[in-house]
């Protein structure tokens, strides 16, 4: 190749040794393409000086080769050694390029055709509006001639090995597609490609066409060990059934019993229904996610579990709030509207986000698959189990993970202010008989009423998997049926209540 040539490569690179951009060099309008186009061109024009094989390389970012296949062309291997690659320095790699590549390019042709591959050991060329991280950054491309071959029967191996953990990672194989856009160079598509993990320092893509491929890594919650998933689905389904019909026996003695200055039951009744929508909508999920139904109703489950959840979430906090200030803020408040104004937060705030994720990208919502440890899928032949949920990342991130933190977060410290506060008032009272079994049982009900139970969320890592999952599922599948036996006791103690001004959960000092 000559020095142009060379120049040519270097100048689209655009980067140092580290992989980090050069200035001046952007994906508005068609820069990159047209960098890339051009390094092809010239690699299309290289003179091969009586070898069938020409070697260029620029900085370490960038490596390219040509071939020449000539009319009885049965196949083409490479990998890493072609290159010279050090193997502690970059993870190696092969391609496999099928012999009907010549003939489904050119069936008449019988002249010699040229192949070229471009090794991209940085991602800077192909940024997609979504900013994707690649397996080691690695981007390898083919082009043969000035053809566009596609629909292989016989696809394109690309083996890529990797050098670091992928434990909670989906790989995808993906090629580029070029965006006509003026403002985006392109995306990446799973389109032609069949992802293989054949061991767990390896992935194989198949594909039907020649481009540029990558492997596209999404971050996944922790692999749900096989072994676990009918127990866990039994009491998944069994706890949210018996938390149904108990939410629907509180809703139902809330509304017999209730007064009607009692704004805290009010605040119950609502958590309470915000349980049952959420469980229902839960099993309707998981039960409907199946591919042969339609794409649409599935997103709308999707955001309605969604919906619930946040709403959930949302009163869980009411129910924080509101014990604040019952023990901490213990005068007379006087807060107009009370009630009213919580509704519209409990049930309005979490419609915001959700509604505007379906104007902007209702992709985010549709079919979710819950992975399946590789390693014992084989094995045991199960499959990843589906459901109808968020999909994208960065909104189960900050939507659900976020929004979940911050709640138990706050009723947390809420929850330990309140015992603290309790324990005070216990010991200026000093009064024996039976206080401590029933403050044990004061304890978990205000545990589970200000759903710090969800805070098992955060746990589910390394050798706290299994216990979290299981504690996780139980405590929350059930906390409907939990409510309901806080409901009962908070019933069974009223008369004691009615008896002495002294129980700190027993009077309202706040007016609606």
């Amino acid at each position: 190749m000559d020095r142009c040539g060379v120049l040519l490569l270097y100048l689209c690179l655009g980067t140092s040794q580290n992989g980090r951009a050069g200035k001046g060099l952007s994906c508005t309008g068609h820069n990159i393409s047209k960098h890339i186009h051009d390094l092809e061109e010239v690699l299309l024009k290289a003179s091969f000086k009586g070898k069938n094989l020409t070697q260029e390389t620029s900085s370490g970012n960038i490596m390219s080769l040509a071939f020449k296949l000539d009319h009885d062309f049965t196949g083409l291997h490479l990998n890493s050694t072609i290159l010279k690659q050090d193997p502690q320095v970059r993870p190696s790699h092969f391609m496999h390029f099928p012999g009907e590549l010549r003939r489904k390019a050119c069936p008449t042709c019988h002249s010699e055709l040229r192949l070229i591959c471009i090794y991209f050991f940085t991602s800077f060329f192909f940024q997609d509006i979504t900013n994707a991280s690649l397996l080691n950054n690695y981007v390898f491309g083919a082009q043969l001639d000035h053809y566009h071959v596609s629909n292989l029967s016989e696809p394109i191996n690309i083996s890529f090995w990797h050098n670091q953990s992928l434990e909670n990672h989906k790989l995808t194989c993906v090629f580029w597609k070029e965006d006509n856009s003026t403002h985006h160079c392109g995306t990446w598509s799973p389109e032609g490609c069949d992802t293989e993990q054949r061991s767990p320092d390896q992935v194989i893509c198949h594909c039907n066409h020649l481009s540029y491929f990558a492997v596209l890594m999404q971050l996944t919650s922790a692999p749900l060990p096989p072994e676990l998933l009918a127990p866990l689905i039994y009491i998944s389904y069994v706890g949210c059934s018996i938390s149904i019909v108990s939410s629907l026996l509180t809703i139902l003695l809330h509304v017999y019993t209730r007064k009607p200055s009692d704004f805290t039951t009010h605040i119950h009744m609502n958590l309470d229904v915000s349980v049952l929508l959420l469980n229902v909508t839960f099993l309707l999920s998981s039960v409907l996610a199946m591919p042969s139904r339609p794409e649409s109703a599935c997103m709308m489950l999707a955001a309605t579990l969604h919906y619930t959840l946040l709403s959930c979430l949302t009163w869980m906090a009411i129910e924080g709030f509101n014990l604040y200030l019952l023990l901490l803020r213990v005068y007379n408040i006087y807060i107009h509207r009370y009630v009213l104004k919580l509704c519209a937060v409990g049930w309005g705030v979490p419609a915001i986000p959700v509604l505007f994720i379906l104007a902007v990208n209702r992709s985010a919502y549709g079919l979710h698959e819950i992975p399946i440890s590789q390693s014992q899928e084989n094995s045991t032949g199960l499959q990843n189990i589906s459901m109808c949920w968020v999909t994208n990342s960065t909104v189960h991130s900050v939507l659900v993970m976020g929004y979940g933190g911050f709640t138990c977060l706050f009723n947390l410290v809420v929850l330990v202010w309140a015992l603290l506060a309790i324990r005070r008032l216990r010991m200026k009272k000093k009064a024996p008989g039976t206080r401590p079994c029933r403050d044990i049982i004061t304890v978990l009900g205000l545990t589970v009423l200000l759903g710090t139970t969800w805070a098992l969320a955060f746990f589910s890592f390394g050798i706290f998997l299994r216990a979290q999952v299981f504690l996780f599922t139980i405590l929350n599948s059930f906390y409907g049926f939990f409510l309901f036996l806080w409901f009962c006791f908070q019933r069974c103690r009223l008369p004691a209540q009615t008896r002495t001004s002294s129980e700190p959960l027993g009077s309202t000092q706040m007016t609606q």
